[in-house]
């Protein structure tokens, strides 16, 4: 008796149409890339479940009935739906669209990326940005985030992307406070107040430098915001090492040394694998490596932003 409880698998499905398109069960099993004995036993269990017969045997090869050509008309849709996902899944819209969450810190969306944001707006209006300010990294594989843009040396194995510019940083003080410019004595420096970034950002070079070199008595301030350092060397609190994006675009600082390059960080892309293809991600994550290229002198340091 047909059992009727049985529900059809996917690769039923699969089999039922390689049957019907290479006539022969040793031409189909070389398709699935099973066996000849393989098929003929899994065509007779799913007759036997369905308690009809899906293919009349004919010495020119196997001609599908009725309830076959039902079955395989069904495996040909299902078929052309995968193969519609899979092109999707590979960034082959013609038009992408959607949202795109997007994480990454508040001293780059201030000072390099909101600039650069609303040209891909205006370059791609049917993707929607969600913009995810945090410090610390986000968890891609559970999609708290799409795309993250991160200041880093060690970016996570786990993700994929590039390398889009090197981060300079450099030594600023309160231009007020150096009437004369930069001391010629580092001495000088070492004795003055200092500002520092707060332990969680302890990957950072600069953090490593500041515990290595200033003596914790000139330490006269923390924050645990590169913006916030920022604003407290306007203010006068001490001198502390910047990005030079920031410091450069802040008339009120000086720079008050050259960028060391001990002190850089690399700036990066960054996606999940089963994300990169996504046409959205892709065309966002082109556009902005392609932009920040144009900008890469004045993010390492060499030159002044002319313009995003």
């Amino acid at each position: 008796m047909p059992d009727s409880q049985k529900a059809l698998a996917w690769d039923d499905f699969r089999l039922i149409k390689a049957i019907a398109d290479a006539r022969t069960l040793p031409a189909a099993a070389t398709l699935l890339g099973i066996n000849h004995s393989t098929v003929f036993r899994r065509l007779g269990q799913i007759e036997a479940a369905l308690g009809t017969p899906l293919f009349e045997r004919h010495r020119a090869g196997y001609a599908a009935t009725a309830a076959g050509e039902e079955m395989i008309a069904v495996a040909r849709r299902m078929d052309d739906d995968v193969a519609a996902v899979t092109r999707r899944l590979a960034g082959q819209e013609v038009s992408p669209s959607g949202e795109l969450r997007v994480t990454t810190n508040d001293s780059l969306l201030v000072h390099l990326l909101t600039p650069l944001f609303a040209k891909f707006r205006a370059a791609c209006p049917d993707v929607r940005l969600d913009i995810v300010l945090a410090n610390q990294a986000l968890n891609l594989s559970r999609r708290d985030a799409d795309v993250a843009i991160r200041a880093t040396d060690a970016p996570p194995e786990t993700l994929v992307g590039r390398r889009a510019a090197t981060i300079a940083w450099a030594l600023y003080g309160r231009a007020a406070d150096f009437p004369n410019g930069p001391p010629g004595d580092e001495t000088d420096l070492h004795a003055r107040d200092w500002i520092a970034l707060g332990e969680h950002l302890g990957s950072l070079q600069a953090v490593k430098y500041v515990q290595a070199h200033v003596a914790p008595e000139r330490v006269a301030y923390r924050v645990n915001s590169v913006l916030g350092l920022a604003e407290a060397v306007e203010n006068g609190l001490g001198i502390g090492h910047l990005p030079c994006l920031i410091g450069e675009a802040r008339p009120a600082l000086l720079r008050l040394a050259p960028p060391d390059p001990a002190l850089s960080a690399d700036l990066w892309l960054l996606t999940h694998p089963d994300l990169r293809h996504a046409a959205r991600v892709r065309v966002f994550m082109d556009f902005l490596a392609a932009e920040l290229a144009k900008l890469r002198r004045f993010i390492s340091g060499e030159e002044p932003r002319t313009g995003a």
